[in-house]
C-alpha cells in the first residue's frame, strides 16, 4: 500500500491528494510525526460523529448519560484549549486564573452542555480553531520541556512538580479518543450511523463489500 500523500498548509491542517489508507491514521516518521498525526486523526473523528446532524440532534441526550454529541465536541475543544495552554507556557506555567474556583468549576460543568443558544456548525468552527492551534505546537513545542503540575487542582498528583510536553500531548490524544469513543455510542444512539460509514461519508470514500458512506435516511 502506496503512502497517502499530503499537502500542509500554514496552518498546519491535512489536506489529502491520495487517501490510500481510509479511516486510518496517516504514516508516521519519528515521534514528532506520531504525536502530530495520532492528534490529528482523533481530532478529525468529532468531524465524522458530528456529520449531518441537526443542531437538535447535537443537542440530544439520547442514552442514560447527560453527555450529547454537541457538548463532547464543546469539551474537546475546551480541554485541549487548557492542556496546550500549558504545553506554550512551557517550562513556565501559564497565567493562573485567579476567578474563584465555584467560578471555573461552573464553567467547566458548561464545557459539557451544548446550550439553546450554541448551535452545532459553531462549535465545530471553534474545533477546528483549537485543533489548528494543538497541532502548530505539536510542530513546534520542546517535547522534553517540563510542564509545571498545577497544586491549586484538587485530583492533579501532589508528589509530582512537572510532566513533560511530550506526556501532556500524549494525555490529549487519550482525552480525544476516550471522549470520541463516547461520542459514537451516543450518535449510533441517535440514528443508528456508526463511524466508519459517516467518515465515509465525510471524505468521500467507499470499501465495496464492507463500507458504504452515510446516508441520511427520510423520516417514516
Amino acid at each position: 500500500m502506496r503512502a497517502s500523500l499530503l499537502l500542509i498548509d500554514r496552518l498546519g491542517i491535512r489536506r489529502f491528494l491520495i487517501r490510500d489508507m481510509p479511516a486510518l491514521a496517516s504514516p508516521v516518521t519519528d515521534e514528532r510525526s506520531a504525536l502530530r498525526e495520532y492528534l490529528a486523526f482523533h481530532q478529525s473523528a468529532f468531524f465524522a460523529v458530528a456529520y449531518g446532524l441537526t443542531d437538535e440532534q447535537a443537542r440530544s441526550t439520547p442514552t442514560v448519560s447527560a453527555l450529547s454529541i454537541g457538548g463532547l465536541v464543546k469539551h474537546a475543544t475546551g480541554v485541549q484549549r487548557t492542556w496546550m495552554a500549558r504545553v506554550a507556557a512551557a517550562p513556565q506555567a501559564p497565567p493562573r486564573d485567579t476567578r474563584p474556583f465555584e467560578e471555573i468549576a461552573k464553567e467547566f460543568a458548561d464545557q459539557h452542555v451544548m446550550r439553546p443558544d450554541e448551535t452545532l456548525a459553531g462549535l465545530l468552527s471553534a474545533l477546528e480553531t483549537q485543533n489548528a492551534e494543538s497541532l502548530h505546537l505539536v510542530d513546534t513545542a520542546d517535547l522534553a520541556a517540563a510542564v509545571p503540575v498545577p497544586t491549586d487542582i484538587p485530583w492533579f498528583p501532589k508528589g509530582l512538580d512537572a510532566w513533560s510536553v511530550r506526556w501532556v500531548i500524549l494525555h490529549v490524544i487519550n482525552e480525544l479518543a476516550r471522549h470520541s469513543g463516547h461520542a459514537d455510542i451516543i450518535r449510533e444512539s441517535i440514528d443508528g450511523a456508526t463511524m466508519y460509514e459517516l467518515i465515509a461519508a465525510r471524505e468521500g470514500w467507499a470499501i465495496d463489500g464492507w463500507v458504504q458512506p452515510w446516508t441520511r435516511h427520510a423520516d417514516p
